[in-house]
């Protein structure tokens, strides 16, 4: 962070400030460096020396450990397109020029999402910078790791939290919150507010797109145009321009609905957004600003007060979990997109088959499947939370989530599938896929182990999304979405012999489907009940070997009885649509304490993939995006 001379005097006591703002940007975290006000006069300002220190900032991770992390075995490298790739240079001119601005405002994302993702991101990073400033070679390395986390804490493949800065936390609200907020007194002070009839402002702290802050004993909130609102209009900036050059009609408006969306604290310019890009089918570039709310733990714990819970009812307003920030900027990929746009016409026979579908309403309905849009993208770059490695990466995404404005304005969902992010694969890729079959599968099962069936099980998964109850799913509480990626996976595998029968899928496609998702929803660690995906896996493991569809050996060998795959799954969606339609919290946390259970077959096969693959981190490598930045 850069600070301008001040030119005005102002008068204060000497002082050592921990906590400034400028210009509506509020750092409440100790800073870079020490600022010192001299002889009280705001215009001589020192800063202190930017040592460990002073500064209190420390790498937390040892010179043998960052070594081991950035290392080749340990650290993988995916590579997006490049400025040679024949997908950007077959592309019309209109249509690059428009990409050099879609990759600027993608990397405006970027800062947004380090001050939502937790306090100390900026401090540390300037830290960094410094320190590699002055030749310090394990800065270098922890720059390394922090630009593929893009935290100072994340979770690697093994489920360990990884702390780049020594003492740093992790809060269940991010920096959403106050850092020093706990839940008990959140409640406490909305319960106050709400007794003082301070009713819109708590509507406005529990709302998806607010930062909330500390004012005296209360809290109060800013909406995110105006906390991010240099970045956000330098955004739009860039979205105007590149719909100046761009050659398709109708993105060109979905890019003039954003950049207004920006512009304004008006969540329907957001939603006007979101239902032209739903529409985006036939389109040569790809950009999005993903809004996804898996990384806001605090809000939804209003639910665990039962006064504080009433009192919402009462006034009739609804929680929402806070929405992290990402950008996306790729070129569809027409061949790829066609293949998955096969599964559309099939989409509203599966709608009137999800269980208790009289019971609710969904995106999709048995009759008309016109509001799902769908498509594959080679990527240029992700940025923000959508680049985020934290445990893994995005492969693909349905959006906009169940509680977005557009969706009760009759806007669609729409599918985007990463190939870059699922097809890159290592020189070696090859070797140690055989080496991990023969560690933990049946011998037997290795022929229908195909990793284009991995891509077909997502594409159902994407689609289920929009399947099932779509309203009030906020009831449900913190874990929801925990219930909602089981919902998905389980939809995915429940409909194959229903595919099958209306041909969309062979027998043999049906048994490569199950066999590759069984190998690779098993984990190489047991994960922490705030790793969403990871937490759905070790249920389905447990649900599916409790059922008898899946056996494991003393020896960590996986075998599947095929013929009860596809009835276990129908049997747990069952269950799990009966969770939503609870709109119950404590339904949900009972469900998944029913079911989240590490058992000594996982603990087997875990330590034969960790045997096979020693992967633990990893980033993207975006050579295109950064020619077309410069």
């Amino acid at each position: 962070m850069q600070i301008k001379p001040i030119n005005h005097n102002y008068h204060f006591n000497l002082t050592k400030i921990k906590s400034f703002s400028f210009q509506k940007t509020n750092y409440t975290t100790p800073l870079h460096n020490d600022i010192f006000i001299h002889n009280n006069d705001v215009s001589n300002i020192s800063f202190g020396k930017k040592d460990e220190k002073e500064s209190g900032l420390k790498l937390n991770l040892s010179t043998e450990e960052l070594e081991k992390r950035t290392s080749k075995d340990y650290f993988s490298r995916l590579q997006m397109l490049s400025p040679d790739s024949p997908e950007y240079k077959n592309l019309e001119t209109g249509d690059k020029e428009a990409l050099r601005h879609l990759v600027k405002a993608a990397n405006y994302i970027e800062n947004i999402s380090l001050r939502q993702s937790n306090h100390m991101n900026i401090p540390f990073l300037n830290y960094l910078e410094e320190e590699i400033s002055k030749g310090n070679e394990d800065a270098v390395k922890t720059k390394i790791l922090f630009d593929a986390q893009k935290n100072v804490i994340a979770d690697d493949y093994n489920s360990n939290s990884v702390i780049l800065l020594k003492g740093a936390k992790d809060n269940d609200g991010k920096a959403f919150y106050p850092q020093d907020l706990t839940k008990k007194e959140f409640h406490k002070i909305l319960k106050t507010m709400l007794k003082d009839g301070e009713d819109k402002e708590v509507e406005r702290i529990l709302n998806q797109r607010s930062i909330v802050k500390r004012d005296g004993n209360k809290l109060t909130s800013t909406d995110y145009t105006e906390e991010y609102r240099e970045e956000f209009l330098k955004i739009a900036d860039e979205l105007e321009e590149a719909a100046k050059t761009s050659t398709n009609k109708d993105f060109n408006e979905f890019l003039l609905l954003q950049a207004a969306a920006l512009r304004e604290n008006d969540p329907m310019l957001d939603a006007y957004a979101d239902k032209k890009w739903a529409t985006l089918q036939d389109t040569p570039l790809e950009f999005t600003i993903t809004r996804e709310n898996y990384y806001d733990n605090f809000t939804a714990s209003v639910y665990e007060d039962e006064e504080l819970n009433k009192l919402l009812k009462e006034r009739n307003i609804t929680p929402y979990t806070k929405d992290s920030l990402g950008a996306r900027v790729g070129v569809v990929n027409q061949e790829g997109t066609n293949n998955i746009l096969g599964i559309k016409k099939y989409l509203p026979i599966l709608a009137a088959n999800m269980p208790y579908s009289d019971k609710y309403k969904q995106n999709i309905s048995s009759n008309n499947d016109k509001e799902q849009t769908m498509v594959d993208v080679d990527i240029i770059t992700l940025t923000g939370k959508e680049g985020a490695w934290d445990g893994g990466i995005v492969i693909a995404q349905n959006l906009p989530n169940n509680d977005k404005l557009s969706l009760n304005i009759g806007g669609g969902r729409r599918n985007v599938y990463h190939r870059q992010i699922r097809t890159n694969k290592s020189p070696e890729y090859e070797e140690k896929l055989k080496n991990k079959l023969n560690m933990v599968l049946n011998p037997e099962l290795h022929k229908y182990y195909n990793d284009e069936a991995d891509h077909w099980f997502t594409v159902g998964h994407e689609n289920a999304h929009s399947l099932g109850p779509k309203d009030n799913n906020e009831a449900l509480g913190i874990n929801k979405n925990i219930i909602e990626e089981n919902k998905a996976d389980m939809a995915s595998l429940a409909f194959l012999d229903i595919l099958v029968n209306e041909g969309y899928y062979t027998e043999m496609q049906k048994k490569q489907i199950l066999v590759t998702y069984v190998v690779n929803n098993f984990l190489k660690a047991k994960p922490t009940i705030s790793q969403t995906h990871r937490v759905r896996s070790v249920m389905q493991n447990y649900y599916f070997i409790k059922e008898g569809a899946i056996s494991v050996d003393k020896n960590g060998v996986i075998n599947i009885n095929l013929d009860k795959m596809v009835p276990t799954a129908q049997k747990m969606l069952d269950e799990i649509i009966q969770v939503q339609l609870s709109k119950s919290s404590k339904c949900v946390d009972e469900y998944i304490n029913k079911n989240f259970h590490w058992t000594q077959d996982m603990e087997n096969v875990s330590q034969n993939l960790k045997k096979t693959n020693k992967i633990l981190n990893g980033m993207l490598e975006t050579p295109l995006a950064d020619f077309l930045a410069n």
